[in-house]
């Protein structure tokens, strides 16, 4: 079969598609006229004729072998020996033209030939941008090349602090830490000791040990040869211990102005920035989202728009914006800067792998449900070794299973829903960190005691919210509206009390009235049993959003009216937030709502549902998996798709998957015979 498709080119373009199997299943054709040492002009004949062959596909600055197979069998005939040697040949072609360092890290991994002088220099300047996109490939040419690099060599310390990097990257703690450990008593580079004792705290830090991790910041900080950006740096890694271990934010707050102002005083963009992240937290935990929001932004400011520019710290900055806008109840804002994050990681290459999380819990309060549950992936095979290189560790994971948990348990789908709370609550809950993103899994297993029929137990797991501890971010207000339910259905009139208290004070926290004031407002309604609060947080809800949070609100409200024996608008108010649920299809949701309000006669009425949605065919699609599908119909590939909608590539994968199910599809073309079956274009 290979034959047949490379007898169909000339033997000039066989040849180089021998070439191009060296660059992978997919390449960049820049990349191949580097190998090929020829201006792409020159390519792009025998480039046309490899795709009208049915050898290659694609359009655009990439290409792809149509099938892999063909990739491999390319690769396999030419000897393992000259194989090796064209590899290395490529890494320092493509090193020289200034490649994409993931390029020239593959072609240098299956080179094998560690030990070049280039190379070296190489990985220490590539590391930053490699460990972004690779960490584990980063650490495993790193080990490689230490391996062949004595201790006296003046590349050591560089390839040491950055393969110790690499390490912490990539999730192995252990390793990070014994080799940093290690490497402080022989290093000899003041920057790269600084660099080593950093990532010593943050694997501490990673491996549960707090404690160690502030020992090790203060060795550094009392270091004679410590250079003064490397002091400030420091000096907010310091602040951030101090919130997660003590929960002083005081202290917090005056390490991390310290760390600020030796920052500007020394000219570190990176150490400023982050100085002003810290001062974003305690201000959030404190409630003033408002002057949070400023100092996030005085950060993104100060690191200005180059996307190369500590894309790490730029990326984190980004999502706890969307953190921050949620908190304000500025929901549109929040999606347009979720769009900003994503074009940022695009535009620099970086992983989106926390991206992606933090764009499910926004979808979800929107409710987004179906492309919440596209953004994890919901078959959570990778949620427990998910890593976010910069500031926090697991809590991917925990908010992986948490919200793909809550979903399925509000959908009554008790299966998957206990499989993800298997899963999520084995992860490990002993710092504070842990407890602030542990709250979907706390509310997702409440609701499946609830379901259950174990109302009390179900109010004592989520009253595990509280109290919110000195330090913590946790956003408990989310749910006390629930423990007040719980509460008073279980006639735990004391617990219910509490709850509403807590809530109180974390309306009372706001500098500026959003989340929490309306949730309040729920609280009291419930507890009072008063129309008029649950009144006014249905306004607020229908002004502002989240709209996910309208339905429960109009769910209590109708509670409350029948209560007071006002049968007609209890009526229309619960057949409005069964509508609502309806939508989300929270079956669970419409089967309580009914319950609550049975006993005082109401019924929702046949009319109330919709029916089922549609589990197959063109009507089973939502409408994200439409606009995908139209998009496949005008030929879009995956990466045109992801920067269209401002997606991560592997959203995209998995809504593609979707409509592939759904439709009984095979392939792509299937896709665009049934859009176009449905008058839909691109």
């Amino acid at each position: 079969m290979l034959s047949d498709r490379l007898s169909s080119v000339p033997a000039e373009t066989a040849r180089m598609l021998r070439t191009a199997a060296l660059l992978g299943g997919r390449f960049a054709v820049t990349d191949l006229a580097v190998v090929l040492r020829r201006p792409v002009s020159d390519l792009a004949d025998g480039l046309q004729e490899a795709v009208a062959a049915g050898i290659l596909a694609g359009s655009g600055p990439e290409l792809a072998f149509r099938h892999l197979l063909i990739q491999q069998a390319l690769y396999g005939s030419m000897p393992a020996a000259l194989r090796t040697a064209l590899h290395a040949e490529a890494a320092r072609e493509l090193a020289a033209a200034g490649a994409d360092a993931l390029s020239v890290a593959q072609q240098l991994s299956a080179a094998n030939r560690p030990g070049e002088g280039w190379a070296r220099t190489w990985l220490i300047e590539s590391a930053p941008a490699l460990v972004t996109r690779a960490p584990q490939l980063a650490a495993d040419l790193l080990r490689r090349e230490l391996d062949e690099t004595p201790a006296g060599d003046e590349a050591w310390d560089g390839l040491m602090a950055s393969l110790v990097w690499a390490l912490l990257a990539a999730g192995s703690y252990q390793e990070a830490a014994r080799r940093a450990d290690g490497a402080l008593t022989v290093m000899t580079d003041p920057v790269r000791k600084a660099e080593t004792f950093r990532v010593l705290a943050r694997a501490q830090v990673s491996a549960r040990h707090n404690d160690d991790a502030i020992t090790t910041i203060r060795q550094a900080l009392a270091s004679a040869d410590l250079p003064g950006e490397w002091r400030a740096r420091m000096l907010v890694v310091l602040a951030m211990l101090e919130r997660a271990g003590t929960g002083d934010l005081d202290a917090a707050d005056a390490t991390a102005r310290q760390a600020l102002a030796v920052a500007e005083e020394t000219g570190d963009t990176f150490a400023t920035a982050h100085a002003l992240a810290a001062l974003w937290f305690t201000h959030g935990i404190r409630r003033d989202h408002a002057a949070a929001l400023d100092y996030i932004d005085r950060a993104l400011r100060v690191l200005g728009h180059d996307p190369g520019h500590h894309p790490d710290l730029r990326s984190y900055a980004l999502e706890v914006r969307i953190f921050t806008l949620q908190n304000l109840d500025r929901w549109p804002e929040a999606e347009l800067a979720l769009q900003q994050t994503r074009e940022f990681a695009q535009r620099s290459g970086s992983s989106d792998r926390a991206t992606w999380v933090t764009a499910a819990v926004l979808r979800y309060w929107l409710g987004q449900w179906d492309d919440a549950l596209a953004e994890l992936n919901s078959d959570g095979t990778d949620a427990p070794g998910l890593r976010y290189t910069f500031l926090r560790e697991d809590w991917p994971a925990l908010l992986v299973h948490g919200v793909a948990a809550l979903i399925a348990g509000r959908r009554d789908q008790r299966t998957t829903a206990g499989q993800h709370l298997r899963q999520g609550l084995t992860l490990p809950n002993q710092l504070l960190t842990d407890r602030e993103n542990r709250d979907f899994l706390l509310a997702a297993q409440a609701l499946a005691l609830e379901q259950s029929g174990e109302t009390r137990q179900a109010m004592l797991r989520l009253a595990q919210i509280m109290p919110r501890r000195d330090g913590e971010m946790t956003l408990t207000h989310q749910w006390l509206p629930d423990l007040v339910r719980l509460a008073l259905a279980a006639g735990d009139g004391q617990m219910a009390q509490a709850a509403a208290q807590a809530c109180q004070a974390e309306a009372a926290a706001e500098t500026q009235r959003a989340r929490a004031a309306a949730a309040s407002l729920r609280c009291g309604g419930l507890l009072s049993s008063d129309p008029g609060p649950l009144r006014d947080a249905v306004a607020h809800y229908r002004s502002a959003g989240p709209a996910v949070e309208l339905s429960a609100a109009l769910e209590d409200l109708a509670v409350v009216l029948a209560e007071r024996g006002r049968s007609d608008e209890a009526r229309v108010t619960l057949h409005e937030a069964v509508g609502l649920y309806d939508g989300l299809q929270a079956a669970w949701d419409i089967r309580r709502a009914g319950s609550r309000l049975r006993r005082y006669g109401i019924r929702r009425g046949v009319r109330s549902r919709r029916g089922p949605r549609a589990t197959s065919g063109w009507e089973a699609l939502t409408p994200t998996e439409v606009r995908i599908a139209a998009m496949v119909a005008g030929g879009a590939a995956t990466p045109d798709i992801a920067r269209g909608m401002f997606l991560s590539r592997r959203t995209v994968q998995t809504h593609i998957s979707h409509i592939l199910t759904k439709l009984g599809a095979k392939g792509r073309v299937d896709i665009v015979r049934e859009a176009l079956r449905q008058g839909i274009s691109a």
